[in-house]
């Protein structure tokens, strides 16, 4: 653990409890893309299958069941309890596109060919596309809620903080996660036009 870390934490949940406030507070999931939340619920599902038989730290596990929480509890908001607001019509990224190319990848380029490693694996590369949906929806409908950019704002600096904590690791540690790593610096690529948008707005 190290400072980089807990704020790149610290910053992801913000992202997620900032999504979930938006919803509750306007009872509404305009602007929202149902795609990209169901991809990150199934990137913390293959990511945390090891919750139960590998124990790290309280931190650690307390992290991982408030994530996959979180996750749920907006899929279900979107396509259950205000599905009357969502915009289906401009959620229309193909799934598959991303699906296929990320599941055949963690077969060829893991740690070890072994389940848990492969869907773990599966888990980072999924990550770091998984906001394409959400990236695309803003795109073809040319606007974004202040709350929405915020938590793309929050989600993308999580992605920084955590580049900074694997040179930090690298570094201190002589640790260096390939897979990692570069699937985190794509993912904080697709970020980067965002950013300025964010910023200059």
């Amino acid at each position: 653990m190290n400072i980089f870390r807990i704020l790149g934490d610290v910053s992801h949940l913000l992202a997620i409890i900032i999504l979930l406030l938006k919803i509750l507070k306007s009872k509404s999931c305009a602007g929202i893309s149902g795609k990209s939340q169901i991809l990150f619920a199934l990137v913390f599902t293959t990511r945390y299958l090891d919750l139960f038989t590998n124990f790290i730290s309280v931190y650690n596990t307390v992290m991982k069941v408030i994530f996959l929480i979180c996750a749920y509890v907006t899929v279900y908001m979107i396509y259950v309890k205000f599905r009357k607001t969502f915009d289906s019509e401009n959620d229309s990224f193909r799934l598959e596109f991303l699906l296929v190319p990320v599941t055949g990848l963690s077969f060829l380029e893991n740690n070890s060919f072994t389940p848990l490693e492969i869907l773990w694996t599966f888990s980072i590369y999924l990550e770091s596309v998984a906001i394409l949906p959400q990236l695309f929806m803003i795109s073809k409908t040319g606007e974004a809620e202040t709350i929405t950019t915020h938590y793309l704002f929050f989600l993308g600096l999580y992605r920084a903080l955590y580049i900074a904590n694997w040179v930090w690791r690298y570094h201190t540690e002589n640790f260096y996660d390939q897979i990692a790593v570069v699937s985190g610096v794509v993912q904080t690529i697709f970020y980067c036009d965002f950013f300025y948008l964010y910023i200059t707005k």
